[in-house]
């Protein structure tokens, strides 16, 4: 499937070096892809498609992460 190896590319892919709107992109595309392979899995119940959007949201946690900065500890 098509849309399976665009995922397992875009997970595969370096994050180095992004600037924001590259970073912006990125999640937008992560997006994309989880939701896409999300109905999918909604018919097929394959465990590998819920384990590459896994790692798909993880990757895109982290991207998101570096968007918002690092959370200041209130006391």
């Amino acid at each position: 499937m098509d849309l399976i190896n665009e995922a397992i590319e875009f997970e595969k892919s370096k994050m180095n070096n992004m600037s924001t709107s590259d970073r912006v992109a990125a999640t937008r595309e992560a997006k994309r892809l989880i939701l896409a392979l999300n109905e999918i899995y909604k018919k097929s119940k394959d465990t590998k498609l819920m384990d590459i959007m896994k790692c798909l949201t993880a990757k895109k946690k982290k991207i998101e992460i570096r968007l918002k900065g690092k959370p200041e500890v209130a006391f």
